[in-house]
């Protein structure tokens, strides 16, 4: 079981790299929109995340709260990515703001104990 925790943790891992990765380099590009780096990586978070908050036999089990703010926040990025992810330009706020609440996400899994 402590295997496939640390395949989900790496995965997230990944899912958050794609997600912020593919929006700073699409911020970079100079046009604001939702790429697919992004839709993948939003996913990947929510997915792993789901299967990483399963009550799997362990020595420690995560603050129940800690996850409910996770996991919405998770969402919100993921539901934020997928509705404009057609559009050929979204609003720069909203761009930031899905920037903004990645940042915040990695913060609460980092420093709330």
């Amino acid at each position: 079981m402590e295997a496939l925790r640390l395949v989900l943790r790496y995965a997230h891992l990944v899912g958050f790299a794609v997600l912020l990765g593919g929006s700073v380099a699409q911020y970079l590009s100079g046009r604001i929109r939702i790429n697919p780096a992004m839709l993948y990586g939003a996913g990947a978070q929510v997915v792993t995340g789901l299967a990483l908050a399963a009550p799997l036999p362990r020595d420690h089990q995560p603050d129940p709260v800690k996850l409910a703010v996770k996991g919405i926040v998770a969402v919100m990025i993921f539901v934020m990515v997928f509705f404009p992810r057609k559009r050929a330009e979204v609003n720069k706020g909203h761009f930031l703001a899905v920037v903004g609440l990645t940042l915040a996400n990695a913060a609460v899994a980092t420093f709330w104990h």
